[in-house]
């Protein structure tokens, strides 16, 4: 590995992108750290409980919302944005045609979700500074306002530009590293307060070795999810153009198992976090009822996480995959499945093997995500990361290590997946 290392550090182009990538994170954690003006962070501090919506934002924010930083919102509108876009291309036509235009098209679908981040930030830093902010406003002039929702937009903003021109110069996906480097930024603090824990006899050295062992198989099933294909094989006929032959080869269509990757995990624990968060801001004694009953660990809470994951991973990939029109692009270039007609019985085949996949995927990316609530549950101790937070860390260090692989094996160089 130190070999590969050093391989990778030899070659210029790939040295100059990590070079990049690492200062443009350097950026992001020393924005998480410039604060809002006007507002005092200690008033609002019950709020950002890890079972509670506003926590939940604080770790992909790596932290800076409970600080209300100029990076409190983080990149969650633009994750929301594109999201909506998603959805959006399912039922508007002109949508659907731009994601089959190629290149041009995703343009502007991208220009459109960069608008649509930058008025999702204006409307959510405006309902935090009017409701949530409110009590740790220390100036309630109309200018203070004006200036603390600008702040903020401007941060998510800059998060995005930032994101992209890691994309862009740098190694991996931008707004995927920024998540991940947020969710890191928690690990020193976290092991720190284990470390003191076990300092002051309140928990013993034994016990973290079971929970050590289960997160590292949680690390390996992980990996084993994200890199999980079944192969469709599929032959195209050999036809004569002019003079020349085209076609004639096999190749295949990698469906993978967790085809939704995250987004089904941050949807379940949104929705569920909701009420517990709306539920601080009113007290009543069913109010008080509700929010314990579906406060984080409970038995109602952890079935409903499981739940969610499972119906969102199923909608989420029914809109990802049309086995209609990946069997139409077959039959149109003149393929097939071997033993399998085109049209038809093509998208019922692949209809069928993506609902098996889809079971078994969504099964275990719920099972991941409730195995550390029940293991925190059982010991008491707050693990160092969630189920969502290591699916993210995982899925985002494998496609970083996937680029890096790419770049490695055009010069010839052994790469780090053997």
């Amino acid at each position: 590995m130190l070999e590969t290392v050093r391989n990778a550090l030899g070659i210029k182009e790939l040295r100059q992108r990590l070079i990049f990538t690492f200062l443009m994170l350097v950026v992001f954690r020393i924005g998480a750290h410039i604060p809002v003006p006007g507002i005092n962070p200690e008033v609002l501090a019950d709020f950002f409980q890890e079972d509670t919506l506003f926590g939940f934002y604080n770790v992909i924010a790596g932290g800076a919302l409970k600080n209300f930083t100029v990076f409190a919102m983080g990149i969650m509108p633009y994750i929301n944005a594109s999201i909506i876009m998603q959805l959006l291309t399912v039922v508007i036509p002109k949508f659907k045609e731009w994601s089959e235009e190629g290149a041009e098209g995703r343009k502007k679908m991208i220009q459109i979700i960069r608008y649509g981040t930058v008025i999702l930030a204006f409307l959510q830093a405006s309902g935090m500074t009017f409701s949530l902010m409110q009590p740790a406003i220390t100036d309630h002039r109309w200018t203070s306002y004006l200036v603390i929702i600008i702040s903020l937009t401007a941060g998510t903003a800059f998060l995005m530009w930032l994101g992209e021109l890691i994309t862009e110069k740098g190694i991996g996906n931008g707004i995927s590293l920024l998540i991940f480097a947020g969710i890191i930024a928690g690990f020193p603090a976290n092991v720190g307060k284990i470390i003191e824990l076990v300092q002051l006899g309140e928990v013993r050295f034994y016990t973290l070795i079971p929970i050590v062992l289960v997160l590292v198989g949680l690390i390996v099933s992980i990996i084993a999810l994200e890199v999980g294909r079944r192969r469709i094989p599929v032959q195209y006929a050999k036809r004569v153009v002019g003079r020349r032959i085209y076609g004639g080869q096999s190749t295949h269509i990698p469906l993978k198992v967790n085809q939704a990757g995250v987004i089904p995990v941050i949807f379940a624990s949104a929705i569920l976090m909701f009420p517990a968060t709306i539920t601080m801001f009113i007290n009543h004694p069913i109010t008080r009822g509700i929010s314990e009953a579906l406060s984080w660990g409970t038995v109602l809470n952890t079935v409903l996480y499981a739940a969610f994951i499972i119906l969102f991973t199923f909608f989420y990939t029914a809109i990802q995959f049309d086995p209609v029109k990946v069997a139409g692009d077959i039959k149109k270039y003149g393929g097939f499945i071997p033993g399998l007609r085109p049209g038809r019985p093509t998208a019922e085949y692949l209809s069928r093997i993506s609902n098996r996949l889809t079971f078994v995927g969504a099964f275990s990316l719920a099972f991941i995500c409730v195995l550390p609530i029940l293991l925190q549950n059982v010991t008491r101790i707050n693990l160092i990361f969630q189920g969502t937070s290591l699916i993210i860390i995982v899925g985002v260090a494998l496609e970083t290590m996937r680029q890096i692989e790419s770049q490695m094996l055009m010069r010839n160089y052994q790469g780090f997946m053997k």
